[in-house]
């Protein structure tokens, strides 16, 4: 199996999808502002500020990701304790965000989301887990 292109491509598609989280993030922020607008009586600066924010780390959050993929297929071995885990979280992420497109953006969203998400696990099931020097013996029954 080509695992090398399969992390540099979801590591690619990763940092596209930061940038546009991070735009679409910031066009939200801008239109709250500019407009005043209130929810439940919570200050509309507080309201940019956190979607800002939270733009911002989402960005972050993806850019680290796909870090993790780049050193994957950089070094062509399964990622370590942490960057595993760091890819499970975000396939979650990807799923339930799937979930919640197919209602609010469309199929075509959804059908995106599903694709970063099989990217995202296809590299972490293409590798197989490093194992601990096996015994040179033979195993006792």
């Amino acid at each position: 199996m080509a695992r090398r292109p399969v992390a540099w491509v979801a590591a690619a598609v990763l940092l596209f999808e930061a940038v546009g989280v991070v735009f679409v993030n910031g066009v939200l922020a801008t239109v709250v502002d500019n407009q005043r607008m209130s929810l439940a009586g919570l200050d509309p600066s507080a309201m940019s500020l956190g979607t800002w924010v939270m733009g911002g780390v989402l960005g972050c959050y993806l850019v680290l990701i796909a870090a993790i993929l780049v050193r994957t297929g950089i070094k062509d071995r399964t990622p370590g304790r942490f960057g595993r885990v760091a890819l499970i979280s975000c396939a979650v992420v990807h799923g339930v965000l799937g979930a919640v497109t197919v209602g609010l953006v469309g199929w075509s969203a959804f059908a995106l989301m599903m694709v970063v998400l099989g990217l995202i696990v296809l590299v972490l099931v293409g590798y197989e887990p490093e194992r601990a020097a096996a015994d040179d013996g033979p195993a006792a029954a």
